[in-house]
């Protein structure tokens, strides 16, 4: 009879603990800038990877815009430049960060106006096959972490 108990017991920490841990593959931080549909808009997040092994972002959807593109962005003498990357790694038990003056995702073609307090959403496609939603929160600035 105090079996019960204890395996009740068990199970309900086993539950609790569960439900405590980070996804393998977390999205964090996903914001976009308002934008007026019709143009481009951008949109950042941070991605991080819980498990041992390495995989990638290779693809990002969203029904906001009729194709969203990863790009990079770096300076070089003094002059901006923007190119458009395939994949994106993600070390294992690292992370990647999409965001002003680096990688950020390009929402080509938006279908509709985004206006601050709108929501986003986008679908993250990994090289492991793994796909996950996410929401861009439309803002001025970056939430607070």
């Amino acid at each position: 009879m105090k079996l019960l108990p204890a395996l009740a017991l068990a199970a309900l920490l086993s539950a609790t603990a569960a439900q405590a841990a980070p996804r393998p593959l977390e999205i964090t931080r996903a914001w976009s800038r308002p934008a007026v549909a019709g143009t481009n808009g951008v949109g950042y997040l941070v991605i991080a990877n819980h498990t041992g092994r390495p995989d990638a972002v290779t693809g990002i959807e969203s029904p906001a815009a009729a194709h969203v593109e990863m790009h990079a962005m770096s300076m070089t003498g003094g002059v901006m430049s923007m190119r458009r990357v395939d994949k994106v790694a993600l070390p294992a038990g690292g992370s990647a960060e999409f965001g002003p003056n680096g990688y950020h995702l390009m929402l080509v073609g938006l279908t509709r106006t985004l206006a601050v307090g709108d929501a986003v959403p986008v679908t993250v496609t990994f090289a492991s096959g793994a796909k996950q939603k996410a929401t861009l929160a439309v803002a001025l600035s970056a939430p607070k972490s």
